[in-house]
């Protein structure tokens, strides 16, 4: 059972002072107009290292002794924990080592190297890094540091809670990313203790959700296999110290669709202007899911901004297909001189973007006559890209989506 409370997650904001960052908390106009409230967002995207680890870790490794600190520290994460890890190592003079799942993204790397820690990969999850990082540590000595499950790296992950209701305090609701549980446990016993009326909500992703099923069974219960392009909040069975605390203090945990996590990391960088990991911008999808589960005023906690370039392009892209911003047809036109300039003239006249062209031919579908023509467009979204149908229909044309 977890002995974290307030007077631990104060004493670990002291010892924060100075280290970690007083994220801000940002009105958002375009959430609160689908909540029909009140809607805030606390970036921890903005926090050190680019997420909340930064706050557990620092607390966990700032409590050593110096013989502890002599034989250094050892970690597994897919990123984010690594950072946090690396730089609290640095900050108490430490040498860290990380172990990281395969296919952990390149920024998560790099930066953890940047902070001077030794990064090694091994295994496809993060529970294969784990297994790896508690042998290194019974091999050679090294301080484990737990990404979640440790009283210090709860109580650091509590000082949001604490942040949350002094920059909002008639919350009703928060809403929190979850994977292993620190950041929710954290935040659910700072805010019930001095607020038991807010109701606080954990959100994982779908297809790596350990949770759900686990309070269900009544204990940790770890699931056979993920998937999900939220590595951030990708862990396979809750911590024992964090389970506890879910199961006593959190009032529900809810999941999100890959399509609703890329929605959110497109609605956030569109219209909050914020950058955001797909695990960070969970909390964002179950509002923009169904804001009705969620009294207001809510704070929506986006836990990370830590994003290879490249797989936010994809997510962006994702994210505008989920939101019906692009519209993939088959048009069938007759084969004639001047076919396809009608055409492109039908769907410019309705205001859609042309991305990419394609003719068939060779069909059984088709007569000697006619052409198929695959057309990639970029609308204004699901209402705009009916428009589009609707205007291709009415002149006749044969379409399929």
């Amino acid at each position: 059972m977890s002995r974290v409370g307030l007077a631990e997650i104060e004493a670990a904001r002291l010892l924060l002072d100075g280290v970690a960052v007083r994220t801000p908390m940002e009105e958002s106009r375009w959430l609160s107009a689908v909540a029909g409230g009140e809607v805030r967002i606390k970036a921890e995207n903005l926090q050190r290292t680019g997420s909340f680890k930064a706050r557990g870790a620092y607390v966990r490794l700032s409590r050593l002794s110096e013989a502890e600190r002599a034989r250094g520290v050892v970690a597994a994460s897919a990123g984010n924990h690594a950072q946090g890890v690396a730089l609290a190592a640095q900050l108490v003079g430490t040498r860290a080592t990380v172990f990281m799942p395969e296919g952990a993204p390149i920024p998560k790397e790099r930066a953890t190297r940047g902070y001077g820690a030794e990064v090694v990969f091994t295994g496809t999850y993060l529970e294969d890094a784990l297994v790896a990082a508690r042998e290194f540590s019974e091999r050679t000595g090294a301080v484990f540091i737990h990404p979640f499950d440790h009283e210090d790296v709860i109580a650091g992950q509590g000082t949001v809670g604490l942040e949350i209701l002094e920059q909002l305090p008639e919350v009703a609701s928060v809403v929190v990313p979850t994977g292993g549980g620190g950041l929710l446990a954290g935040v659910a016993l700072a805010v019930k203790a001095v607020r038991p009326d807010v109701r606080v909500v954990g959100v994982q992703a779908k297809d790596a959700a350990a949770y759900p099923g686990s309070l269900e069974a009544g204990r940790p219960t770890p699931l056979e296999q993920m998937r999900t392009m939220a590595d951030g909040i990708a862990v396979g069975r809750p911590g024992d110290l964090t389970f506890a605390a879910v199961r006593d203090h959190v009032d529900d945990v809810v999941t999100v669709s890959e399509d609703s996590l890329a929605r959110a990391v497109l609605a956030l960088a569109e219209r909050a202007k914020l950058v955001s990991e797909p695990a960070g911008a969970a909390a964002v999808a179950a509002l923009l899911d169904d804001p009705s589960r969620f009294p207001t005023p809510c704070v929506a906690v986006v836990s990370g901004g830590n994003i290879d370039p490249l797989l936010l392009g994809k997510v962006i892209r994702h994210g505008m297909a989920a939101a019906g911003r692009y519209l993939n047809l088959h048009v069938t036109i007759p084969d004639v001189p001047g076919g396809l300039a009608r055409l492109l003239a039908v769907v410019g006249d309705s205001g859609a973007n042309v991305l990419e062209v394609a003719h068939e031919r060779i069909s059984p579908l088709l007569s000697v006559d006619e052409v198929d023509v695959m057309l990639q467009l970029e609308t204004r979204g699901s209402e705009h890209s009916d428009a589009v149908l609707s205007a291709l229909r009415a002149q006749g044309y044969r379409v399929l989506e």
